[in-house]
């Protein structure tokens, strides 16, 4: 089975990525209703933000004016947006610097469960850190760390019949400052950090270590026997 990868180019708005996803999220739906049309191959879109604050499913509808008002202040960074988005977790940020992966695919077909999935992206993350000489770890809190107190990458998953979407915001070189106008992922006490920030050198590519946790998801899928790099118009 092929593992479809849409990396997309520079920087992109949240909503454009985020209808990508809803147009391949929608495709296995359907095939799951109707086993007649053909079943779409997983993807996994990854991609650079403009800077946007998102909230988790909990928190649709909850956060006040006043604090969308600040999040979309300007800053000496620039501006940012504030999104809703259907994962889990609650609100962090994404934007230059930092890679976010959308992994779309029917755990079911693949004999994953849910559990084993976050497992799984946990895992890619810790391994795909390695790579560069970053150890992390899970704690007893989401997401991936180098330390009880410092968060390298977010985690936050959207599950609909076995039908996975969202996934995960890994930190490469972002401007830190952004994490701290938020108590990122709803924890108290807790900082970022980035690979750039545990002395990974020279610089990172967001997209080749998009490309390395890419390599390193499908490693771990049984059925994966190859990726293929596609564009936009093979969704579209």
């Amino acid at each position: 089975m092929i593992l479809r990868h849409l990396h997309i180019p520079g920087l992109t708005p949240y909503a454009h990525a985020s209808k990508l996803q809803d147009i391949l999220v929608a495709r296995l739906l359907a095939h799951k209703s109707n086993p007649a049309l053909p079943a779409p191959d997983p993807t996994i879109i990854t991609a650079q933000f403009h800077p946007v604050y998102t909230c988790g499913r909990r928190e649709i509808g909850s956060v006040s004016e006043e604090q969308r008002d600040y999040l979309t202040q300007s800053t000496q960074w620039g501006k940012a947006e504030f999104r809703e988005a259907m994962r889990g977790g609650q609100t962090t940020f994404h934007g230059p610097g930092q890679v976010v992966a959308y992994p779309i695919l029917d755990l079911r077909r693949h004999g994953i469960s849910p559990r084993c999935w976050v497992d799984k992206l946990e895992e890619t993350v810790i391994r795909t850190c390695a790579d560069y000489g970053v150890q992390t770890r899970r704690t007893e809190n989401p997401g991936v760390w180098v330390n009880e107190q410092e968060k390298i990458c977010a985690l936050g998953v959207h599950l609909r019949r076995n039908v996975t979407s969202h996934g995960i915001g890994l930190n490469v070189d972002p401007e830190l400052g952004w994490f701290g106008r938020i108590v990122a992922c709803g924890l108290q006490g807790k900082s970022t950090t980035s690979l750039a920030q545990q002395g990974v050198q020279p610089l990172l590519s967001v997209e080749d270590v998009g490309k390395i946790f890419v390599r390193t998801l499908a490693e771990g899928i049984k059925d994966i026997e190859a990726i293929a790099e596609i564009d936009e118009d093979a969704i579209d």
